[in-house]
């Protein structure tokens, strides 16, 4: 598979030939004639989204951290950690390894704007460590020193080395897998712990912080789920059996990894997070995103911990942050119907 060519102008393709890859577009971004509206739709919903990280009031969390418990501040740390690199990996991973074998320039426009939100978010989270953390450096070197984190990354881009090494059709399909799994699975024992604390009147500044950064990655869930079922309609080919066996098998490697690592974090002393739930937790979002793309459920479990829900909305939301339908939430209201 080769990579778009920027500057095309012998292409003779018409919009209704365009294709999430393997197309052959002119590198002309011709906005007023596309083929996938819903990725425009989803390219306005984000700019409506924009927000900054310093917009966000810290004050009280530099207090708050220091009255958390021994095993709090650990948990806290580690969460950044793993949120710093997933979000490092994805503003490198959308640009280099991903947009370039992308070939509807609708959809290369919702690309390049998610990989200035995984930008800003690394923004967030040095906002919050320079904020309230006394031990920056170890958070930032955590990724190479955590065992268990290390051993989490090195799954998640695994993958995304696959495409890159060797590019391919069917490895592209799964990058888009692994983008939603990484998306829709592996930042939510994070993001659930902060909004722990939160619920319980700490680290109300990183909630917010988080809750911001979670409105984008729901877009980029929606934008990944979207790419695949383009995909299943125009490349049925590659969706088989085997295949799908492989895919069902990455989505129970990423329950496992986040299970254990949403487990390691809380050491069980958190309350409000035991173990089982935790997993019970990880196991339905797994079913929520594999239904969202037409696949079987895995574990048929019930939602355990539905407050996450409420917890995670701005007041203003139409929708919640686990749905696939995206609503705008704070600068007007734009309804993605075409999904």
């Amino acid at each position: 598979m080769d990579r778009k060519k920027i500057y095309n102008p012998s292409s003779k393709e018409k919009t209704s030939d365009r294709k999430i890859f393997g197309g052959d577009p002119t590198g002309i971004f011709e906005l007023n004639d596309i083929k996938y509206q819903w990725a425009y739709n989803l390219w306005e919903v984000m700019l409506n989204n924009t927000w900054f990280p310093k917009e966000v009031d810290m004050t009280q969390d530099v207090g708050d951290y220091k009255r958390l418990t021994d095993a709090e501040k650990t948990a806290y740390d580690k969460v950044l950690a793993q949120l710093i690199f997933m979000d490092s990996l994805q503003t490198n991973n959308l640009i280099d390894n991903v947009n370039p074998f992308i070939t509807a320039s609708e959809i290369n426009l919702v690309l390049v704007r998610q990989s200035f939100e995984e930008a800003l978010h690394a923004q967030s989270y040095a906002v919050m460590v320079d904020t309230i953390s006394q031990n920056s450096n170890e958070i930032y070197q955590l990724w190479r020193n955590d065992m268990m984190l290390k051993t989490k990354n090195d799954a998640i881009a695994k993958v995304y080395q696959e495409l890159s090494t060797n590019p391919n059709d069917v490895n592209i399909v799964k990058a888009m897998f692994a983008n939603q799994i990484l998306e829709g699975i592996y930042f939510y024992s994070g993001f659930t712990y902060l909004y722990t604390l939160a619920r319980s009147g700490k680290m109300l500044g990183s909630a917010q912080m988080i809750r911001f950064i979670q409105r984008d990655e729901v877009t980029h869930l929606v934008l990944f789920q979207n790419m695949i079922k383009a995909t299943k309609r125009e490349r049925p080919d590659i969706f088989t059996k085997a295949f799908n066996d492989e895919i069902y098998a990455m989505f129970k490697e990423a329950v496992q990894l986040e299970s254990d690592w949403g487990k390691y974090i809380t050491q069980g002393q958190i309350l409000g997070l035991t173990n089982n739930i935790i997993e019970q937790y990880i196991q339905y979002l797994a079913d929520e995103r594999l239904t969202a793309v037409g696949m079987e459920k895995i574990y048929n479990v019930s939602h355990p911990i539905k407050w996450v829900d409420n917890f995670s909305k701005f007041n203003d939301q139409k929708t919640n942050f686990f749905e696939g339908n995206v609503t705008n939430y704070s600068k007007g209201s734009l309804d993605l119907d075409d999904f």
